[in-house]
């Protein structure tokens, strides 16, 4: 693709991680990978354990980070609580007893530790002699022990002091030390307090006025901060424990339940419900692992995206030395990794087992937010949907509608051979010569539009009688991110608008979209909107929905309130009659055994799309080294500022685009990888696509380096004696001059091998010289002696 002055001016930095020698001529850029050491992303390994000569084994201890170490205060060992401090140092995996002077903390387990600037403060927890079972009590004290000295001070602060406890959750935010909720030796708690770590002398404890919806009373549960949120994930709080996640915003002191109703059936569900586990943050993820879970000690790692509010189940990878199930362990993290220690095991066993876990620092698939954007935007739209009988019109893109929905694909189809029909009658109709040399109309007519950003032609128009624009908005939304808004607590109109474009799914056959509106409406039904939403659904034929409300009204808990409510006065007689007749005799439970059609993702859709559903709806023709493949215009400006910039200001009168990635034109294999990276965020691709692909997001400018990091990994894990060759090829065209280097490397010292390969016959002659002479510079005198005699 011939570079377009101006295109990228807004991304003038290179990318992180790749490096340009401008020294070279002008003409050519050599590509840096910055190749070196490598550890496999979501890899467990067992580092030393803790000898007992340092240090007990133990569980309800904790553990923090500082600079490369790991820090272990307190627990118990099974007979007797612990307060020594233990050092593991992460580069030498060698153990040690932390230097301390001063009077440390009583002996104490269920506490808290956090580190705030070059100190660790560790507060609460349950003291005494578990072994006479004498003395037994909380403590709300708080000792500072500084990492440089080794001294450890405890803070006598004045003034009212939160309750003793243990169990309870710790973290640092904004020079403060946060204090959530845990168990005071009669009840579980839910305050919350703070204290200024700043100034010591200054300091004293606040106690927070939370609102929101504020998590139930509980202990024994993790707390982690991510994005400038406190995040709580289940434990110990009686008959209401569940598996829900809170997220606390520091700023206005308010609590969120995180839904957990857009996850569809069959994604990955929330980890069970636990206590005695761990959560840590990294990047824009959350971690559980461990717990007591229902009678089970589980040993999957949990990962929750604060982004795309999903959870997944890590795979480790096949090398892992997984560590078992256990509770009441603790773990910190340490640049990519996160370090877990200790805790309870099988038999109430206590253990002194190190475990790292290597985190994947990708940068997160942004294909949902770059179609939203499209959409938000309104850049490129094609189609223009007429809607209900006051006629509202709403823009979009056939390219992204047709491919995420088969009802508006023959809508799409209908209007456009109407306005075929109509050109025909107006004119001799416009021919062009097709990308295989024969006539052929117009790219398949979807060039009748190219959109509003050009403004070449006018806009298809498609008449849809049966959808109201709010709504069908609200479905487009949809196509466009495989999401809708979830309705917000309290206002009854959103679940209604819900309940509208349901019917809007159900029309137009979007199994997905069905599912998601039935669980929101679901979850968003109280004793407030219940009738209301009865009504609605009654109004509109949607009968699951009806069921759901009438059950709900005739729970015991619920129905003496609903039917005392206004709005009981005010409902049709058919429905009072069907809620008493209801309450009277309900109908029996049936259980359905037939799997829930949860339709097909944007993922899916995309994919399908690329690979052949999308041919008749071509906008434009990628060229590469003249060898023509249609594509689709508003996706490819969707995820690439090259593209958006080039159709808004440069687009080429003929409809066609020549590929390349600065100077260097991508084999046809690369050019299709990225092309499905494009389409659906794909980044599975051979090793010899990933030198090629690897400058693509700083020249077609995607919204990150995601591709880039993946393109890295590839080469790391992947250049074999197999695919050597192929790789050279890649790594010379491209320019990349460490990767040339390390695949004569490799040659070298496995000629042998390498030199039976079919490939190394039609590598060019510039290439099998620089084979002979890293050979000629390798081999010493007597091998090439021995390889003579061997001739």
């Amino acid at each position: 693709m011939s570079w377009l002055p101006g295109a990228m001016s807004c991304r003038s930095k290179v990318a992180p991680s790749v490096e340009f020698d401008h020294s070279c001529s002008d003409s050519v850029e050599y590509l840096t990978l910055n190749f070196g050491p490598f550890e496999t992303v979501h890899r467990w390994g067992q580092l030393p354990p803790c000898d007992e000569f340092v240090g007990a084994r133990r569980s309800k201890h904790t553990v923090v980070a500082y600079r490369d170490a790991i820090y272990v205060f307190g627990g118990d060992n099974g007979k007797n609580m612990l307060n020594d401090l233990l050092r593991f140092d992460v580069k030498d995996c060698s153990w040690c007893r932390a230097f301390t002077t001063g009077t440390p903390p009583a002996p104490r387990y269920h506490h808290s530790a956090v580190v705030y600037g070059s100190s660790m403060f560790v507060f609460g927890g349950y003291t005494g002699d578990i072994y006479s079972n004498s003395n037994l009590k909380n403590k709300n004290d708080l000792f500072e022990y500084k990492f440089a000295t080794g001294q450890w001070t405890e803070w006598k602060v004045e003034g009212r002091l939160p309750v003793a406890r243990s169990a309870h959750g710790a973290t640092v935010y904004n020079d403060k030390l946060w204090i959530f909720a845990g168990y005071d030796g009669n009840a579980r708690l839910n305050d919350m307090w703070t204290i200024n770590l700043q100034d010591r002398e200054q300091a004293c404890w606040e106690e927070i006025e939370q609102s929101g919806e504020i998590p139930p009373s509980c202990c024994n549960f993790p707390v982690a901060v991510c994005r400038d949120k406190m995040f709580v994930f289940s434990g110990q709080s009686g008959a209401k424990i569940t598996n829900n996640l809170f997220q606390f915003e520091f700023k206005g002191n308010m609590w969120t339940r995180i839904p957990t109703e857009h996850l569809l059936r069959g994604s990955p569900p929330p980890p069970q419900r636990r206590y005695g586990h761990i959560m840590v943050a990294f990047d824009r993820h959350l971690y559980v692992f461990g717990g007591a879970a229902d009678n089970t000690l589980p040993n999957e790692l949990h990962c929750y995206d604060v982004d795309s509010q999903t959870w997944e189940v890590i795979q480790p990878s096949t090398d892992s030395e997984m560590p078992s199930g256990r509770l009441f362990h603790a773990a910190a993290v340490i640049h990519d990794a996160m370090y877990i220690f200790g805790g309870t095991v099988d038999n109430n066993v206590r253990s002194g087992e190190m475990y790292r876990f290597q985190f994947s620092c990708y940068p997160k698939c942004t294909l949902h937010e770059d179609y939203g954007k499209l959409w938000e935007n309104r850049q490129f739209c094609d189609v223009e949907f007429i809607l209900g009988e006051r006629e509202e019109r709403v823009l979009g893109h056939i390219a992204i509608v047709t491919a995420r929905c088969r009802w508006l694909r023959k809508k799409i189809l209908q209007a456009r051979d109407k306005q075929k029909q109509k050109c025909k009658q107006e004119g001799p109709e416009e021919t062009e010569v097709g990308p295989s040399g024969s006539q052929k109309e117009s790219l398949g007519g979807a060039r009748a539009s190219l959109g509003s950003g050009s403004g070449s032609q006018p806009l298809l128009e498609v008449s849809i009688r049966e959808a109201e624009a709010q709504p069908f908005q609200v479905l487009m939304q949809f196509l466009y991110t495989d999401k809708i808004q979830y309705p917000r607590k309290g206002h009854v109109q959103d679940v209604l608008l819900i309940m509208d474009v349901y019917k809007l799914a159900l029309s137009f056959k979007l199994s997905r979209l069905e599912q998601l509106c039935v669980q929101y409406i679901e979850a968003s039904v109280d004793l407030q909107n219940v009738l209301s939403v009865c009504e609605n659904a009654s109004k509109l034929q949607l009968d699951q929905l009806k069921e759901h409300c009438l059950n709900f009204v005739v729970k015991e808990s619920h129905f003496n309130q609903v039917i005392m409510t206004k709005e009981f006065e005010r409902l049709s007689t058919p429905l009072i009659v069907e809620i008493v007749r209801r309450k009277q005799q309900p109908l029996p439970r049936v259980y359905s055994e037939q799997p829930v059609d949860i339709g097909t993702s944007l993922v899916q859709d995309m994919k399908a799309y690329l690979e052949g559903a999308g041919l008749d709806f071509c906008d434009i023709i990628l060229l590469l080294d003249g060898h023509p493949c249609p594509a689709h215009k508003a996706i490819l400006a969707a995820r690439s500022s090259y593209f958006e910039a080039m159709f808004r200001s440069f687009m080429p009168e003929d409809g066609q685009v020549n590929i390349s990635i600065g100077e260097m034109v991508p084999s046809k294999q690369a050019f299709e990888s990225m092309l499905r990276y494009i389409y659906y965020g794909d980044v599975n691709m051979p090793p010899e696509d990933s030198l090629y692909l690897f400058a693509a997001p700083y020249y077609y400018g995607f919204s990150n380096n995601r591709l880039q990091a993946y393109c890295k990994q590839n080469l790391e894990m992947n250049v074999t004696v197999e695919n050597v060759l192929q790789i050279l090829e890649a790594a010379d065209k491209t320019q990349a001059l460490d990767m040339k280097k390390h695949c004569l490397h490799i040659i070298v010292h496995q000629f042998i091998k390498v030199s039976k390969l079919p490939n190394l016959r039609s590598l060019s002659q510039p290439l099998l010289l620089d084979i002979i002479e890293s050979l000629a510079s390798h081999i010493s005198d007597k091998q090439c002696a021995e390889m003579g005699s061997d001739i």
